[in-house]
Formats: structure tokens, C-alpha cells, sequence
């Protein structure tokens, strides 16, 4: 970690990060005072459940933390009053009951997102105390119950309260943040895609900047719901930002595709097309206002569908390479208004003066410049929506927008292990616990439940256990220092506060840091755990060194666990986000179409992210499994709107509808794998015929035609693509660097993603 980063945290740190110390050591040091006051048996929960609300100190997030919080531990306190009941004199019966409830909890907090996953771990750690307190007291269980749900209970609501009084934070100004990220980076990225860029690594960093805030933004809007009716709005604006912006990535990857193998082929007219809708996302992402970008995306809408109508009318498509410029910025109605001319069309029927000849729809590239048309106004389409989203997050009683919640990736076999491994390290901490009767044992016990579940959800676990062991280790001196050598001289609680709290007011001020919080959040709670301040404290050197020892050997096995246990390998973790995605698309047409578009918007925004996040630890010849997700992502939306257009007409075209979708998903899936498609562009034939059969729309079945075409076109580079990177796989050393030797034949791939 450099020098800088703390230098920054703590001789220059900015005002958010000294108003949010402040306010998270006034939260604990209320906490401690009415604990104290009540006479409580461990008020140090207090403060543990004031600064753990801390983190994320906007109001709504707070609240809805506490809430989960709190029921997270009301089920914890019902779990270990009913296993102490069934096993009050058999401590070794009871620990494997409570072994397996660790597990079933570390799970659902693996399946589950955010405060929902904290309440989850609050439920496994809170019936561990109430059994392990117990063991050898049982007739004072329900006190014991009692009193831990009174501690963390008394914590929430003082960090609630400090969190809305004092410098509140509201989650609608952190949701519109991160909205403008979202659009701002999509819309960039959508510039690049239609620029045709081959800077991959451009191309990337726009990609992962507008994933990350989205992901988080879907998360984090749920807490919206705490802030007024107007946060309900908010809620619905996130989860169609979501949607839409998955969608425009999808159809800005195909229509890169396009431009990318036939770019050359394109009139002049639908060039210009591209080049300024390029431009003014651009402008758009750079902040030039809402209204204006709104109205320039809506001319260039306009423009857009004007050439197809001019591509579809009469079935014919004139070729205006010197049609005259439209500037981009003009006004809708004018827009609308000359773009005919522009794309070779009046109102009355083709210009006469124009000496180019024409050619019919049915030519390739026909289809292919009708395809472009049709991709431009979609992408158009999600782009004005996502505006409006945008706004709706801002000032939400200006739009209204609704939109069903959304969905998100689940790996059970991945949650199943991280159960697993939670279980195994109290399985081994209670088993010293258990035959060394060592009563510091319960602090291993608590340290080795609590963050066993909470960092198994994080990216590296280890080095984020790692991290926290090293802060758990400043925390000693610390807590030596100002817990028991000064401590010991208060004789009030005044005195007490500014003994103890300073300790922790330093350890807040530095978990500001996104950098420093594992070390810093970890300095705080060892401070507190190593000090237990309470009205019948323990001064005693033996009693500190065996909680000290107790905090270490806890963490140490957490991190031993990540390290000897990391989960799932990544080449398997890869094929299973695969072969989720394959069973998404398998499974669209069993859905209503509202439930099965945010089910799959929501779990392929999840997974862009992983299968990024995993790309960019390989070789660059090895990289294929973003524009894998993005090819998945484009299947889907087709194979919905495919079923928006023509879905409800006849049995015989629903049946050909479900076979397509079927037959995508299985080439999908063997695209994957390297191997060309072999049953898409047979069973949309089929479908074209059943259509052609029960509809005399020689348009509509043209653009069926154009549709299912890209979409072969799209799987085929995708298996080839695939099947270059995974050629290029035995070049690639054990420590993930390239070969020299090798490296010289291999050949870059195209810049699809």
C-alpha cells in the first residue's frame, strides 16, 4: 500500500471522510452510554452493530441494514433457544445442529444480495452466541437471547438515528451518481462501438465502467424505498435503467459485428447515420445537457426510420451515395421532414432525379443496410428510454416509469461451498473450544463465523481475510494502550469516551478509504473486541492476551480457509456462468414476456461483469468470454423480440418461435465451446416458412429474414472467435504469461467484443 494513501487518509482527508468518522463514533458512543445505562451484559454488541451499520451511511441503506439486522437476529435467537431445547445436555449434538445452521445461513448469504446477505450471517452469528453462552448455563437462555438481540437492536437504532439527524446522506444523491456513470460510460462505449474502434482496451474500461456502477446501482436502489414515495420511483427508474442498458450494449456488440465484416458495403447516407449518432453520444456522455441530447437522439431516431420506411416501401431500396449531409442537431420536426430525401424517399414515392439505379430488397446487401436501420432505431430507442430513466432516478415526480424488479445471477454450487467451508472453520474452532474448555475460545468462534461468511462474497476473499488480519494486528498495541493501561484510570464515562474513543474515531477516519477499509474497519472492531468496554471490565494482562490470542487464531483460520479452500476454479466458474446463460435462453419462452425480460436483464447485467472481470486476467489472445457474454445477451433480447412480434398468431408459428429460441441456446452454448452452429439458421428457415405461410408481409418477413441471418453470422465469429482463444490456451504459462516462441505465431483476435 503506498505511503500516500495514508498520508491522503489522515493528514488531508476530505470532509465526507471526518463527517462520516464523526458521526459513526457518535453512533457508538450513544450506543455504549444507554448500554451501560441499561446495564447490559455486552454493550461492546452496541458499538459492533453501530459501526457495521456505519459503513454505508446513507440513510436508507442504514435503515434497511438495521431492519435486516435486527431480523436477521430475531431468527438467529429462535434457531439457538430451538437447538439448546432439543440438546440442552448434549454440547456435542448441539454443536453439529449448530454447525449445519451455520452452513444453511453462510448459503442464503451467498444466494442473496446485500443487507438481505448481512441479515443472513447476523442469523448464523447470533444463534452461535446463544449456544456457545449457554453450553454450560442453560437455564439462562432466553436472558442470554434477550439480551443479544437488546445489544445489536440498541446499535441499529442509534446509528439510524445519528445517520438521518446528523449530515444525512440520502440515498437518492448516491443512486443519481451513479446513474450518470452508468449513461455517461454506456453512451461512450456506444460511441466507440459505432466508431468501429479497434482499441480494445478502450473498449473494455468503458464496458466495465458502466457495468460496475449498474450492478451496484440495481443493488443498491432497493434501499430507496425508505425515503419517501418518491423512492419507489426511484426503484422502478433503476431497474429500466438496468434493462435498457443491457439491451443497448447487446445491439452495439452486433452492430459493431456488422460494421465490422460489411461496414465497406453501406451507402454513404446510412454511414453518415452512424458517424453522427457516434458523435452525439459522445456529446451526449460529456455532459451537454438532457434536453439537448434528448432531442438530438430523437432526430436522429427520426432519420432512422425513415430509411426503413424507404427501405421496406414498394420493396425497393435506391442507393444515395450522394444524398446531401443532414446536420445532427436540428430540430425533430425538421429532421423528419428532410431525412426522406436524404434516404432516397418523398412522400409521393422514389425522386426522380436521383440517376442512381436501384435493386431490389432481396440482395444481401439489402438486408444488410435494412438490418443496420433497424439496429440504429433500436439502439436509439433504448437510449432516449435510458434518459428518461435517468431523469426519473433525479427528479422522479417528473417521469414515471414502471418496471417489474429484477433478477440476478445465482451459482447454488458456489453458495453450497461457501457454506461449506463457514461450516468446516466453526466446526474447527469448537472442537478447540470444546476439549481445551478455553473460555477466550467463543471470541475464535465469533471471529471465525462472522467474517468466514461475510468475505466469502467478496472478489479475493483471501487477501480481503488477509487484510483484515493485519488490521486485527495494529488493533493489539492499540487496544493495550488505550483499553487497558489508560482505560483503566476513567472512573466515568466522560472519561472513558476520551479514552476509548479516539482508538476508533481513527480507525473510522481511515475506513473513508475504499483503499484502507479492510485495514482500518478491522484496527476498529479489534479495538472494541480486545477491550470489551462494559461496567464490569477486565484489566487483567493474562485476560487481554487470551483475547488477543483467541481474535488471532479466529481470523487465521478464516484465512487459511480462503487459502487452503478458494472455491470454485475459474476455468469452472467460467462454464458454469456459460451453462446458466445456455438454461436463460432455454427458458425465455416459459416465461410471460415482462417476467422473462427483467429475469434476464438483471442476470446478464451480473454475469457481463464476471465474464469481464475474468477476461481481464488472461492473455489477450485468450480473451473471448465478454464478447461470449455479449453475444448471450444479444440472443436473448432477439429471441424476445422475435416473440413480441410474432408470438400469439397461430400454434404452428409459436411451436417454430420455441424451436428457434431452443435452437440458439444449444448453438450458444456450442459456439462456446468452438464449434460452428449448426441448427439456428435451419429452424429459422422454418420459421420463415411457417410465417410466409400465414402472412402475405413480404416486409415483415424480410426483416425476420435480416434478423435471423445476424444473429447465424453473430454465433459463427463467436465459435471461431472461441475457438482461437482456446487454440491459443497451451501457449499461455502457468502464472498466466505468454510463451515468447508461441506468442510470435499467434494471431490477434478481431475486435468483436
Amino acid at each position: 500500500m503506498p505511503f500516500s494513501v495514508w498520508w491522503q487518509a489522515y493528514l488531508t482527508p476530505p470532509a465526507s471522510a471526518v463527517k462520516f468518522a464523526i458521526k459513526a463514533t457518535l453512533a457508538m458512543g450513544l450506543a455504549l452510554y444507554i448500554a451501560l445505562w441499561c446495564d447490559l451484559d455486552r454493550p461492546y454488541w452496541a458499538l459492533i452493530s453501530a459501526a457495521f451499520l456505519q459503513i454505508r451511511p446513507m440513510s436508507g441503506m442504514v435503515l434497511e441494514k438495521g431492519i435486516s439486522q435486527i431480523t436477521g437476529t430475531v431468527v438467529g435467537c429462535l434457531a439457538g433457544i430451538a437447538i439448546m431445547s432439543l440438546f440442552v445436555q448434549s454440547p456435542t449434538p448441539a454443536l453439529v445442529c449448530l454447525t449445519a445452521w451455520i452452513i444453511l445461513c453462510a448459503y442464503a448469504a451467498s444466494v442473496t444480495r446485500n443487507n438481505a446477505s448481512f441479515g443472513c450471517i447476523m442469523a448464523a452469528v447470533t444463534a452461535m452466541l446463544i449456544v456457545v453462552i449457554t453450553a454450560s448455563a442453560p437455564t439462562g437462555l432466553f436472558a442470554v437471547a434477550v439480551a443479544r438481540l437488546s445489544e445489536l437492536a440498541l446499535g441499529a437504532i442509534c446509528a439510524t438515528l445519528v445517520s438521518a439527524l446528523l449530515w444525512p446522506i440520502q440515498v437518492r444523491d448516491h443512486l443519481a451518481g451513479l446513474a450518470d456513470q452508468v449513461v455517461n460510460q454506456a453512451f461512450l462505449h456506444g460511441a466507440l462501438r459505432l466508431d468501429n474502434s479497434a482499441d480494445i482496451a478502450a473498449l473494455q474500461a468503458t464496458l466495465t465502467a458502466s457495468l460496475q456502477p449498474l450492478t451496484q446501482l440495481e443493488t443498491d436502489s432497493q434501499a430507496a424505498r425508505y425515503e419517501g414515495p418518491e423512492g419507489i420511483g426511484r426503484l422502478r427508474a433503476s431497474h429500466v435503467l438496468t434493462v435498457r442498458t443491457a439491451r443497448l450494449l447487446a445491439i452495439l456488440h452486433a452492430l459493431q459485428q456488422l460494421l465490422r465484416s460489411h461496414g465497406g458495403e453501406l451507402p454513404s447516407s446510412t454511414k453518415r447515420l452512424i458517424e453522427d449518432m457516434a458523435s452525439d453520444l459522445r456529446r451526449s456522455a460529456e455532459g451537454s445537457g438532457v434536453a439537448q441530447a434528448r432531442q438530438r437522439l430523437q432526430a436522429l431516431r427520426h432519420r432512422a426510420l425513415q430509411c426503413m420506411a424507404a427501405d421496406l416501401d414498394e420493396g425497393i431500396a435506391p442507393d444515395l451515395d450522394q444524398a446531401p449531409d443532414l446536420a445532427s442537431d436540428q430540430a425533430p420536426d425538421q429532421a423528419a421532414g428532410q431525412t426522406t430525401a436524404r434516404c432516397g424517399r418523398s412522400a409521393s414515392g422514389p425522386i426522380t432525379s436521383d440517376p442512381e439505379p436501384t435493386r431490389t430488397t432481396e440482395s444481401p446487401e439489402a438486408l444488410l443496410q435494412r438490418r443496420i436501420h433497424l439496429g440504429l432505431r433500436e439502439a436509439l430507442g433504448h437510449a432516449l428510454v435510458i434518459l428518461d430513466a435517468r431523469e426519473a432516478i433525479h427528479t422522479p415526480g417528473k417521469r414515471r416509469l414502471k418496471a417489474p424488479a429484477l433478477a440476478f445471477h445465482r451459482d447454488h454450487l458456489e453458495a453450497a461451498l461457501n457454506g461449506l467451508r463457514a461450516g468446516l472453520v466453526f466446526a474447527l474452532l469448537a472442537i478447540v473450544w470444546r476439549y481445551t474448555a478455553w473460555d477466550n475460545g467463543q471470541i475464535a468462534m465469533l471471529v471465525g463465523t462472522l467474517f468466514s461468511a461475510f468475505f466469502a462474497t467478496r472478489d479475493n476473499p483471501a487477501a480481503v481475510a488477509t487484510t483484515f488480519l493485519k488490521g486485527m494486528l495494529a488493533a493489539v498495541p492499540s487496544a493495550l494502550l488505550f483499553g487497558h493501561v489508560l482505560l483503566a484510570q476513567a472512573n466515568d464515562f466522560v472519561t472513558l469516551a476520551l479514552v476509548f474513543m479516539p482508538p476508533l474515531f481513527l480507525g473510522l477516519l481511515g475506513a473513508a478509504n475504499p483503499r484502507l477499509m479492510g485495514y482500518c474497519l478491522a484496527f476498529t472492531i479489534g479495538n472494541i473486541l480486545l477491550t470489551m468496554p462494559g461496567n464490569g471490565m477486565d484489566f487483567s494482562v493474562d485476560g487481554f492476551l487470551g483475547r488477543a490470542i483467541a481474535l488471532l487464531l479466529g481470523l487465521s483460520t478464516v484465512v487459511m480457509a480462503f487459502r487452503l479452500a478458494p472455491g470454485l476454479p475459474t476455468t469452472i466458474r467460467k462454464h458454469r456462468l456459460v451453462s446458466a446463460t445456455v438454461g436463460d435462453l432455454h427458458g425465455l419462452h416459459r416465461r410471460s414476456l415482462h417476467e422473462a425480460e427483467s429475469r434476464f436483464g438483471g442476470t446478464m447485467a451480473d454475469r457481463l461483469l464476471r465474464l469481464a472481470q475474468h477476461d481481464d486476467s488472461l492473455p489477450e489472445e485468450r480473451r473471448y468470454l465478454f464478447s461470449l457474454g455479449l453475444v448471450g445477451l444479444d440472443l436473448g433480447y432477439a429471441s424476445l423480440n422475435l416473440r413480441r412480434r410474432l408470438g400469439g398468431r397461430s400454434d404452428a408459428l409459436d411451436l417454430a418461435l420455441d424451436d428457434l429460441a431452443a435452437a440458439l441456446a444449444d448453438d450458444y452454448g456450442a459456439s462456446a465451446r468452438g464449434h460452428a452452429p449448426d441448427r439456428a439458421r435451419e429452424y429459422g428457415n422454418r420459421l420463415l416458412q411457417t410465417l410466409e405461410q400465414q402472412t402475405n408481409d413480404s416486409a415483415e418477413h424480410r426483416l425476420m429474414a435480416g434478423l435471423i441471418e445476424r444473429l447465424t453470422m453473430s454465433l459463427e465469429r463467436q465459435a471461431a472467435r472461441s475457438r482461437q482463444a482456446r487454440q491459443a490456451a497451451p501457449a499461455v504459462g502457468v502464472a498466466g504469461r505468454q510463451r515468447t516462441p508461441d506468442r510470435q505465431g499467434a494471431k490477434a483476435p478481431g475486435v468483436d467484443r
